[in-house]
C-alpha cells in the first residue's frame, strides 16, 4: 500500500520532469531573444497537447518531438540570419506591396519625394499669387531672389521664360499678375547671356505666337481659346512692361503697339463670336492707352478699328449679344473711354464745370425717409425742415449725438431717496 502510494507521486514527478525538460528545450530562458518567426506560435494545453493555429486540431507529443523541435529551431535560426528585416526600420512594408513612389520616382534616389524642380517652384509661386494677388508687393522680392538662385545658365533662363509665359496664358485671371511679374523679372533677373535677357527672350516667345495669328483665328475652339488668352496677355504686357529709353525715363514697349493692332485686324478678319468677344475685351482693357499713343504719333489707327467694327455691325453676322457688346464699345469710345477730364481747381469749381462737385457731399433724409443731397434742387428747403424739426427737441440730444434725459438734475422722490439711503446702510453693514 505504501509502495503503491509512493509509485503514484513518483510517476507523476517523472512525467512532470519530462514535461519540464521538453518545455526547457523549447523555451530556454538562457537563449537570447530572436526576431518573430513567420510560423505560428506553439501553445500547450493542460493535457500535454500542442495546438497550432494553422492546423486547428491537437497534435500529441511523441518520442520524436525533440528531434522535430530541434529541426524547427535550426530552420528559424537560418531564417533570422538570412532575414533582411531590421528593428531599426522606420516602418514595415510587406514584400508584395507595390510602392507608389517606386512607380513615380524611379531615379533610385533615397526618400519618398524627388528633388524640387524649377517648374515646381514657378507653379508654387503662380498658385500663391493667383489666390493672393494682393501679396504681390510683399512677396516679389523673395520670388526674385529665389529665381535668381535657380537661373544660373542660359537653359534655365529660357525654361523660366517658357514657364511664366505658359502660366500667364493658361491660368485663369493670371494675365494681369503675370504681366506684372514679367515686368519685375525683366529688371531683376541678373543673368543676361548672349542669346538675350529675360525681356528679350519673352518678346521672342510672344513673337512666335504672333506669327501664327492668321491660322489661329480660323482654328478650332481649342486653338482659338489659346490664341485669345495670348492676345489678352499681350495687352496686359503692353500696359505693364516698362522699357528704359535713352532719356532714362521708362516707357512702354513700342514693338507691342504695332503687334496689338495686327492682332486686332486678324480678329476682325474672321468675325465670329469668340474672336469679336476677344477684340472687345482687348479694347476695353487697353483702348484708351492705344488711342492716346497713336494720337501722340500722329496716327488715326483707332478710327480705322472703330470703322471696321461699324462695318461688322452693318453686316450683322454676329449674334445679338455680341452685337450689343460692339455697340457698347463704340459708345464707350465716343465718351472718351469713360474718362472724366481733370476737375477744375477747388476754388473755381462749380456744379456746372465740375461733374464731381457734389461727390463728397453728405446725404440727408426727410421726415418720410426720402434721401437728398446738395445736388437736389430743393436742398435748401428740405435742409431747413430738418433744422426746424430738431429745434422742437433742443434738449433731447447732446452736441455729440448721445441721448440726454431732461430734468436729470431734479431732486429724487422722497420715497426713492429713503430707499436709497436704506440700501447704502445695509451695504455698509454687510461690508463690516
Amino acid at each position: 500500500m505504501y509502495n503503491n502510494n509512493n509509485s503514484t507521486p513518483s510517476s507523476s514527478s517523472s512525467s512532470s520532469e519530462a514535461g519540464d525538460s521538453v518545455r526547457s528545450s523549447v523555451f530556454n530562458p538562457g537563449e537570447p531573444l530572436r526576431q518573430p518567426r513567420t510560423s505560428p506560435p506553439v501553445a500547450e494545453s493542460s493535457t500535454g497537447e500542442v495546438y497550432t493555429e494553422s492546423q486547428g486540431f491537437p497534435t500529441f507529443f511523441n518520442s520524436g518531438y525533440q528531434n522535430s523541435s530541434a529541426t524547427a529551431l535550426k530552420t528559424s535560426d537560418s531564417l533570422v540570419k538570412n532575414s533582411k528585416l531590421s528593428a531599426a526600420a522606420p516602418e514595415f512594408v510587406p514584400s508584395s506591396y507595390a510602392s507608389y513612389q517606386d512607380d513615380v520616382y524611379s531615379d533610385g534616389s533615397e526618400g519618398y519625394y524627388a528633388e524640387a524642380s524649377l517648374a515646381d517652384l514657378v507653379q508654387d509661386f503662380v498658385s500663391h499669387l493667383t489666390t493672393s494677388p494682393g501679396s504681390f508687393e510683399v512677396e516679389i522680392d523673395y520670388i526674385t531672389d529665389t529665381l535668381n538662385s535657380w537661373v544660373t545658365t542660359e537653359e534655365t533662363l529660357q525654361e523660366l521664360v517658357e514657364l511664366i509665359y505658359t502660366q500667364s496664358t493658361s491660368v485663369p485671371n493670371f494675365s494681369y499678375t503675370g504681366a506684372r511679374l514679367c515686368n519685375h523679372l525683366s529688371h531683376c533677373i541678373s543673368l543676361s547671356p548672349s542669346s538675350g535677357n529675360f525681356r528679350q527672350l519673352l518678346l521672342q516667345r510672344c513673337r512666335t505666337e504672333y506669327e501664327q495669328r492668321d491660322q489661329a483665328v480660323k482654328g478650332d475652339e481649342t486653338t482659338q481659346k489659346k490664341y485669345h488668352s495670348y492676345v489678352l496677355f499681350l495687352g496686359e504686357l503692353y500696359l505693364n512692361l516698362e522699357v528704359k529709353s535713352g532719356k532714362g525715363t521708362p516707357g512702354r514697349a513700342d514693338v507691342l503697339l504695332g503687334a496689338l493692332k495686327d492682332l486686332l485686324n486678324a480678329l476682325f478678319s474672321h468675325p465670329d463670336d469668340p474672336n469679336l468677344i476677344c477684340a472687345v475685351k482687348l479694347l476695353k482693357l487697353s483702348g484708351s492707352i492705344l488711342e492716346d499713343t497713336w494720337k501722340e504719333k500722329g496716327k488715326s489707327d483707332m478710327d480705322e478699328i472703330i470703322k471696321k467694327i461699324e462695318e461688322i455691325l452693318l453686316d450683322a453676322r454676329c449674334s445679338r449679344d455680341v452685337r450689343q457688346m460692339l455697340l457698347k464699345l463704340v459708345e464707350l469710345r465716343s465718351s472718351n473711354w469713360g474718362r472724366v477730364y481733370t476737375a477744375a481747381v477747388s476754388s473755381d469749381a462749380t456744379p456746372d464745370n465740375d461733374p464731381n462737385y457734389f461727390m463728397n457731399e453728405p446725404t440727408f433724409y426727410t421726415a418720410d425717409g426720402t434721401p437728398f443731397t446738395a445736388a437736389d434742387p430743393e436742398y435748401s428747403e428740405k435742409y431747413q425742415e430738418i433744422l426746424d424739426r430738431e429745434d422742437y427737441f433742443p434738449d433731447t440730444y447732446e452736441e455729440n449725438g448721445n441721448e440726454s434725459f431732461c430734468g436729470e438734475d431734479d431732486e429724487m422722490d422722497p420715497e426713492i431717496e429713503e430707499a436709497f439711503e436704506r440700501f447704502c446702510m445695509e451695504s455698509e453693514t454687510r461690508g463690516k
